[in-house]
């Protein structure tokens, strides 16, 4: 039997928002920019989900696929239409520090019937070798009779087996977040739960966690709810704790975010007990956990708490020093996607920039204008989705860009930012992306090389009646080759209007060399 209300979990949810990115709040996983090469000087999307680091290795995820550097960003190898990643997008990176393996879970557009797209799980690929191969392992689905699970003395002789609802469907069953303990991995999944392979996922079982009434359950419980994330034909029980966002190990500890807080078990994912936003007097905001993040440096756990259905819950960050007894909350009201750790730094990506403290919560800081010197080119997007560190290395995501900061003091060093665009094919050519183009989505990007040598630059935007709308750069000294960053236009004339929708023109000039000119459509 198919379950039909699955392909309603976007209607029947409590998250009604929705974007582009491959983030607990995105069931869309597009992007504008389509490219097909592996090799380059940038990762392959301008749509960085995620961010893991390893001395000199950074991995990302990103809406096109893999992309990994062994030399701290100079060179991107990418993974996307290939035999082992076909054009799915990626959803969550992580590294086994147990066996060295590096997993990432896939997930990509389908449509239902009705014509509704909605997101499908597309399974999870681990290499051992950078990439040089990879194992691929389906997403979990299980048969329409898999409809019990033994808990306990909930093991058919004791008591009854627990119900559960087979998903039986890849659509909405997206893993959002993967770790591990010695042999075992874990990943958290929307319509999936919290599941766990002791096998490489060649097999999973799925791990029962508190009912959204239940603070906690132990194996000696007698468990009269069903396992079951939403209610339908299956049965009555709809439960927000059963639908996973986030998952983290420490050591053998497992912390488990869902729709209704924050598990923790102690006993290998035997025992669980709940923290939410009304069992505790010191508790979370909000009991929607779409983020978790340890320092080992100072042992506090940090989440990224947003509202679910509570009316006194609110969005921002969480954390406690004591294992989730308190938690302190930060940053009220601002939609966190993920963190990074530098040494006793947190910071926090979110809707409105990337947050930094460096003495646990007291103080938040955004990093001043993020421009790469070299290209002369800004990272101008309020919206981070990830962050990461390394040493000296400050890494940023982006659904417009990957920066990289190379730090001599907090939030002070160089810059380098990277864009996804193809190279031009020489320094007479030009051409410009997404076209057509609309500020309502991002800004319009404007590729062209001065071949390697120091230029000054003039770009200006005409009208179709060649009336200059916009001097967006003059005279800039700029030194780019074939596949250096693009420059950017946000679509406004001289006075910061919005220009009507339309067909423009851009002319570059460069110092007395001929100018080169591309085509604008405008269309909002």
């Amino acid at each position: 039997m198919k379950y039909k209300f699955l392909f309603l979990f976007i209607i029947l949810s409590i998250f009604s928002q929705s974007f582009s990115q491959l983030r607990p709040e995105s069931f869309s996983l597009r992007d504008k920019n389509y490219l097909s090469k592996n090799n380059s000087s940038s990762p392959l999307s301008n749509t960085i989900t995620d961010i893991i680091t390893i001395a000199d290795t950074v991995w990302l995820g990103t809406s096109r696929g893999v992309s990994v550097s062994f030399d701290r960003g100079e060179n991107w190898t990418n993974f996307y239409n290939t035999p082992d990643f076909g054009d799915a997008g990626i959803s969550a990176v992580t590294y086994n520090k147990y066996d060295g393996s590096v997993w990432v879970a896939a997930a990509k557009d389908t449509e239902v019937t009705g014509g509704e797209i909605l997101p499908k799980g597309e399974g999870f690929r681990y290499t051992y070798d950078g990439g040089l191969t990879w194992t691929s392992v389906q997403q979990p689905i299980d048969g329409p009779g898999d409809s019990t699970l033994s808990y306990g003395i909930n093991n058919g002789v004791n008591l009854p087996l627990v119900r559960a609802l087979p998903v039986t469907t890849g659509i909405n069953n997206v893993t959002y977040d993967i770790a591990f303990t010695d042999g075992v991995i874990w990943i958290a999944s929307y319509a999936g739960g919290l599941r766990k392979s002791t096998d490489k996922g060649v097999t999973w079982q799925r791990v029962l966690l508190p009912s959204d009434e239940l603070d906690e359950i132990s194996p000696d419980d007698t468990v009269k709810f069903a396992l079951q994330p939403v209610e339908g034909d299956f049965g009555t029980d709809d439960h927000l704790n059963h639908r996973l966002f986030s998952i983290i190990t420490v050591e053998d500890t497992i912390y488990a975010g869902s729709a209704g807080g924050i598990n923790k078990s102690s006993d290998r994912g035997i025992s669980w007990r709940k923290f939410n936003h009304i069992n505790q007097e010191n508790s979370i905001s909000g009991d929607w956990v779409v983020a978790l993040a340890y320092n080992q440096l100072n042992r506090k756990l940090w989440a990224g708490t947003r509202r679910a259905e509570g009316d006194t819950e609110f969005f921002g960050v969480s954390s406690t020093s004591d294992g989730g007894e308190n938690w302190e909350t930060f940053l009220d009201g601002e939609r966190v996607w993920n963190f990074g750790i530098k040494n006793n730094d947190v910071i926090v990506a979110t809707d409105n920039g990337a947050f930094r403290t460096g003495n646990q919560g007291n103080s938040w800081i955004l990093p001043n204008n993020i421009i790469d010197k070299k290209s002369g080119v800004a990272l101008t997007s309020s919206v981070f989705y990830s962050a990461a560190s390394e040493g000296n290395d400050v890494w940023l995501g982006s659904g417009d860009g990957l920066a990289k900061l190379t730090e001599t003091g907090f939030w002070r060093g160089e810059w380098k930012i990277y864009f996804a665009s193809l190279p031009v094919g020489s320094v007479s050519d030009t051409y410009c992306y997404p076209n057509p183009f609309s500020l309502k989505l991002e800004d319009l990007k404007i590729k062209y090389s001065t071949g390697g040598v120091g230029k000054k630059i003039t770009i200006r935007i005409f009208d179709f009646a060649m009336n200059i709308v916009k001097t967006v750069i003059q005279n800039a000294e700029r030194t780019k080759s074939l596949d250096d960053a693009p420059e950017k236009w946000d679509g406004r004339d001289e006075n910061g209007n919005v220009v009507p929708n339309g067909v423009y023109f851009y002319r570059i000039d460069f110092d007395s060399d001929n100018p080169v000119f591309g085509k604008i459509i405008v269309l909002q």
